[in-house]
């Protein structure tokens, strides 16, 4: 009994707080920093204006504009090699495509996945709106049959051949 007469004597205890209405000024907020600066005015707190959203940085489509940068078609071909990272068997494939099409074809350009891959996708293609797609093995399930099944070298070759 005397605990609960004791949270009921802090409860009213406790002064309401005030609400400002319309025809009144705001009010001023001195914080800890400002006293010590000194030359530092007050901040005005406005209780009726809602604070701003936060933007996350390095959205999606932010890295779609920073890697979509124009780039002058006649002078380099860039071909993208999009490949999952839920397994390393992708990225051995990955990793073999672009050395190999690199010795093949001079002043070739190969990116490694310039954007976030999707999920089971192995895809090897000519960077741009018309790319023509040389390999699209999309929404594979483990153990990747397709992808594994693939000749690499033959694949490789073809590529070069198309491109030259």
């Amino acid at each position: 009994p005397k605990i609960q007469q004791k949270k009921t004597l802090e409860i009213s205890l406790m002064a309401p707080k005030r609400k400002a209405t319309v025809g009144e000024p705001l009010q001023t907020r001195v914080t800890r920093s400002q006293t010590r600066n000194g030359n530092s005015k007050p901040v005005s707190v406005d209780p009726v204006s809602p604070k701003p959203k936060r933007v996350k940085k390095g959205t999606v489509s932010e890295a779609k504009s920073k890697v979509k940068a124009p780039v002058d078609s006649g002078s380099k071909k860039i071909v993208v090699v999009e490949h999952c990272t839920q397994c390393s068997q992708f990225k051995i494939r990955a990793v073999k495509v672009k050395e190999e099409l690199e010795k093949g074809v001079p002043g070739l350009e190969v990116r490694v996945n310039p954007e976030k891959p999707r999920r089971g996708c192995f895809e090897i293609r000519v960077d741009g709106v018309k790319g023509e797609k040389f390999v699209c093995l999309l929404d594979m399930k483990r153990p990747f049959g397709p992808m594994k099944a693939l000749n690499m070298d033959k694949v490789i070759s073809e590529i070069i051949e198309k491109i030259k």
